[in-house]
């Protein structure tokens, strides 16, 4: 992937509008990988730098290519309100009315109320993952105890008479031909 990405970000180079850049989270960038979220490497993420995204498409340069000319720019916020609908211009306006009205505390309490949910929801879900591994590994063992005792119970055994019997009933001898 990376001499895609590479590429990619000589694509992008002179762009006033668009920043295409990597970040070396085992070394220099260690701490802005961890503020961002970033767990596995590589990572691709996206987006208003205050709010970035996890990208879910493809590592070739054409995928790349066309998601940045599909994704990448100015994006609807505070510095571009001509590029949001109605909708989201009045959530910006609401935002902005917090601050003015007891400064930030109250949009940051806010926002720190909502990353809390997040993190719960991701919380939540792991530990849900958990208990169906933990199902899973308990299912897994007990097909492959039970599997273990049918056929100690003399099922080779069974089979073997079977096939033997067939022999007999039919005439033919013990020897099987190829």
């Amino acid at each position: 992937m990376k001499p895609a990405w590479d590429q990619l970000i000589a694509e992008y180079k002179d762009s006033k509008t668009t920043l295409v850049a990597d970040v070396d989270c085992t070394a220099g960038g260690e701490s802005l990988c961890s503020e961002i979220g970033i767990q596995g490497y590589p990572t691709i993420k996206y987006g208003d730098p205050a709010d970035l995204q996890d990208y879910q498409g493809g590592r070739e340069f054409d995928d790349l290519k066309k998601f940045a000319e599909e994704n990448l720019g100015p994006t609807c916020g505070p510095k571009n309100l001509d590029l949001c609908d109605d909708a989201k211009k009045a959530q910006i306006a609401e935002f902005t009315e917090m601050t003015k009205r007891c400064g930030s505390t109250e949009l940051d309490a806010t926002i720190e109320q909502k990353q809390k949910e997040l993190a719960d929801r991701e919380k939540d879900f792991s530990t849900f993952v958990e208990g169906l591994q933990k199902q899973y590994d308990e299912a897994s063992k007990k097909k492959d105890e039970d599997i273990k005792e049918i056929k100690n119970s003399g099922l080779g055994l069974m089979k073997a008479v079977a096939a033997h019997k067939k022999l007999q009933a039919g005439g033919a001898s013990d020897k099987k031909e190829l």
